[in-house]
């Protein structure tokens, strides 16, 4: 598993510069986000080296945070692959409620992040199906 942060921030400009603004000013390195907005309110979603850190920090300056355990996969850069890693995924009956990715890897496959209700069996199916599954120490 992968932890992630889910920071809410107001719809206004420079708000989601405050957030990284202050991990900066925390000294944690931010390897991926996305964020996903309503009309008054983002959630801005991070994975980032530090999490209980970043946490604590953007909690003392005002942010409501909450940590989540994502499913974190690597995938190879090739045509097809996110649909073949979804077509598992619908076969085994796992929704999932968001995805993004990140690329950043120091030379390594891109990561795709999502989010389900279901992660134990969501990990055994795409491990059965020879997926690699990204912990936070991988990245």
């Amino acid at each position: 598993m992968i932890k992630q942060l889910s920071v809410f921030v107001e719809n206004r400009p420079g708000s989601l510069m405050d957030v990284t603004n202050a991990l900066t000013e925390a000294h944690i390195n931010i390897r991926a986000v996305a964020s996903f907005d309503t009309p008054e309110f983002a959630i801005l979603r991070l994975v980032v080296d530090k999490a209980e850190d970043a946490k604590s920090y953007l909690t003392s300056k005002g942010f409501v945070v909450r940590v989540h355990d994502v499913m974190g996969v690597e995938l190879i850069d090739q045509k097809g692959n996110l649909n073949h890693m979804l077509k598992i995924l619908a076969d085994g009956e796992i929704s999932i409620n968001y995805i993004y990715s990140f690329v950043i890897r120091a030379e390594k496959a891109p990561v795709m992040v999502f989010s389900t209700d279901d992660y134990e069996q969501a990990e055994q199916i795409l491990k059965g199906a020879g997926v690699k599954i990204i912990e936070d120490s991988e990245l």
